[in-house]
């Protein structure tokens, strides 16, 4: 981790609580949602928070349940990462729904974790100003939690779109 992280061995325990007050763990359970690039993941990824670290023991816990052969990466919270990929994942949304047979966007539920929202996209309501641009006029409620479900897992630091579709 401290390695990861681009810090010596010795760093002292509150340059050491600093930098892992803004870090967060993505566990990568899925061997096919291993990414490809750096600073990506899948959709498979969960993010979890470090909640303490001992050095001598060289133990880090993390906020979930680890299970062999998962994999973990550490990531910080990033604004502009996070703005592009709502704007990606909308557009993508969006196409899919309208090259679909005959079918129209009839409303949209986006739910967006309370860690992330807000000032972390520059203003207030900013980021469902940005799913609203991207899907077009389609009613849209949103809200924030403090977990965000989707498929069959408990997500955190993220936002959950779900757009629901009607026959033209």
């Amino acid at each position: 981790m401290l390695q990861d992280l681009g810090l010596p061995r010795d760093v002292p325990d509150d340059e050491l609580g600093q930098a892992l007050s803004s870090t967060l763990v993505g566990l990568i359970t899925a061997a096919e949602d291993v990414p490809a690039r750096p600073g990506q993941f899948g959709a498979e990824t969960a993010v979890r928070h470090l909640v303490g670290v001992d050095r001598q023991h060289q133990v880090l816990a993390i906020a979930d349940r680890i299970e062999a052969g998962m994999r973990l990466a550490f990531c910080t919270r990033d604004a502009e990462a996070a703005q592009l990929d709502l704007v990606r994942i909308t557009t993508e949304i969006r196409d899919e729904v309208e090259s679909g047979a005959a079918r129209h966007m009839a409303g949209a539920l986006y739910v967006s974790c309370s860690g992330r929202g807000g000032p972390h996209f520059g203003a207030r309501h900013a980021e469902l100003q940005m799913v609203r641009k991207a899907l077009g006029d389609v009613p849209l409620v949103g809200f924030f939690a403090g977990g965000e479900i989707a498929r069959h897992h408990l997500y955190g630091y993220t936002g959950v779109l779900t757009v629901f579709t009607a026959p033209d």
